[in-house]
């Protein structure tokens, strides 16, 4: 294609420029603009793509919004900490992040299909999770992503939409005073 048809200058082609008078200002440089309202003929023809994340299955979920109280996940109330399965919403029985052990992440590594991914949400803040935990769950096969618990739903939202075999571990933030989205 000629670089003219992609509307490339030309080296040591100069802009076009207008000057524009002001009885109150002082001249000012002003680029010369064009607005085209037809598709030139190459672009006619190009195919367009769109992601969008949204639900293409009632299989797959999505957190939509979390508060202090809990989430709501696929349009379902959650009260309290939540455990987040392929195909299933489970209440998770931990308080805070100091009682995520290898009892209350068991869950996680004994399902079929094994997950990929494993994201844990703390809460308010990214805590720090016992290395030795997180050593066993990646010798059982499973990377686990510990975040605060915004950026955890975030994180799942998008690996659910990327069709990765995820599962989440959340505890709800004790700040957020109203549901975010």
């Amino acid at each position: 294609m000629a670089l003219a048809a992609l509307r490339v200058p030309l080296r040591g082609a100069t802009p076009q420029w207008k000057f524009c008078f002001s009885a109150l200002t002082a001249p000012t440089l002003q680029p010369s603009r064009s607005h085209r309202l037809n598709p030139a003929d190459d672009e006619l023809y190009q195919r367009t793509t769109v992601t969008r994340l949204e639900r293409d299955s009632p299989d797959i979920m999505f957190v939509d919004t979390y508060s202090s109280q809990g989430f709501i996940i696929n349009g379902d109330r959650v009260i309290g900490p939540c455990a987040i399965i392929p195909k299933a919403i489970l209440q998770w029985k931990v308080g805070s992040y100091r009682d995520i052990t290898l009892e209350s992440l068991a869950l996680f590594h004994l399902l079929v299909p094994r997950i990929e991914i494993l994201v844990l949400g703390t809460g308010d803040r990214v805590e720090r999770l016992d290395p030795n935990i997180l050593k066993f769950m990646r010798q059982k096969g499973l990377a686990v992503e510990v975040q605060d618990t915004a950026n955890a739903c975030a994180t799942f939202n998008f690996l659910t939409s990327e069709r990765r075999l995820t599962a989440a571990g959340l505890i709800p933030p004790t700040h957020a005073e109203k549901d975010h989205g």
